[in-house]
C-alpha cells in the first residue's frame, strides 16, 4: 500500500508541473522557473521526489527522513491555503484542478503513508529538520521581496509583508511550522 501511495504522489506532482513547462501551447521553461517561486510548487516537488525514493529504497533511514522534511512542508502548504491565503483569496481558485492536488491531495496522502505505513517513531530533534524548508524559503522570500536589486525583486504574492508586518509573519510561519512537526512526531510515535 505504502508504494502505491508513493508512486502516486510522484505522478500526480508529475502531472501538475507538466503545466509550468507550457505556455500557449509550447513548451517553455521560463513559465517553470516563475512557478518555482512558490513554496508549494517547492514543497509538493521535493515531497514528489522523497516519495519516489521511498518507493526504490524505503529501508533507508536518511530517505525517510527526506519523506518526513517532504511530508512536513506539504502539511505547511496545505495549512497555509486552509487558514491564511483560502480566507483572504478565496478557496475556489485554490481548490481547483492541478491546485486540488497541490495544495490538499497530495499533502493527504503524504500524511497518511508518512503517519501509518511509514510509522518508525521519531526522535524531537529529527522532527526539528521538518523546519528547514520553511526557514529556508522564508528567507529567500525575506530578500526577494524586501532586499533584492529591483530587477528581480518578488511581488509579496503570499501577503507576508502587508503593512510591513514580515517578522510577526515569518514568526507566526515558524511557529505553525514547529506545531505541523510535533503533530507529525506525535503521530510517529502513537
Amino acid at each position: 500500500m505504502d508504494y502505491i501511495i508513493n508512486a502516486l504522489i510522484f505522478f500526480i506532482t508529475i502531472l501538475c508541473m507538466i503545466r509550468f513547462f507550457r505556455k500557449d501551447g509550447r513548451w517553455t521553461a521560463g513559465k517553470a522557473r516563475d512557478a518555482f517561486r512558490f513554496f508549494t510548487v517547492q514543497s509538493n516537488v521535493f515531497c514528489a521526489v522523497a516519495a519516489l525514493l521511498m518507493c526504490i529504497r524505503p529501508e533507508m533511514h536518511w530517505i525517510w527522513v527526506l519523506k518526513y522534511i517532504g511530508t512536513a512542508a506539504v502539511s505547511v502548504t496545505m495549512l497555509t491555503v486552509f487558514l491564511f491565503l483560502g480566507p483572504t483569496m478565496g478557496y475556489g481558485n485554490l481548490l481547483k484542478g492541478p491546485d486540488f492536488f497541490m495544495h490538499l491531495g497530495t499533502p493527504l496522502l503524504a500524511i497518511f503513508s508518512f503517519s501509518v505505513p511509514e510509522k518508525r517513531g521519531m526522535s524531537f530533534s529529527t522532527a526539528l529538520l521538518g523546519m528547514l524548508p520553511v526557514i529556508l524559503y522564508g528567507l529567500l522570500y525575506m530578500y526577494k521581496i524586501l532586499f533584492a536589486p529591483e530587477e528581480k525583486i518578488w511581488e509579496d504574492f503570499y501577503g507576508f509583508n502587508r503593512g510591513g508586518k514580515w517578522p510577526v509573519a515569518f514568526a507566526a510561519m515558524l511557529t505553525g511550522t514547529l506545531i505541523v512537526c510535533l503533530a507529525l512526531r506525535a503521530l510517529q510515535n502513537a
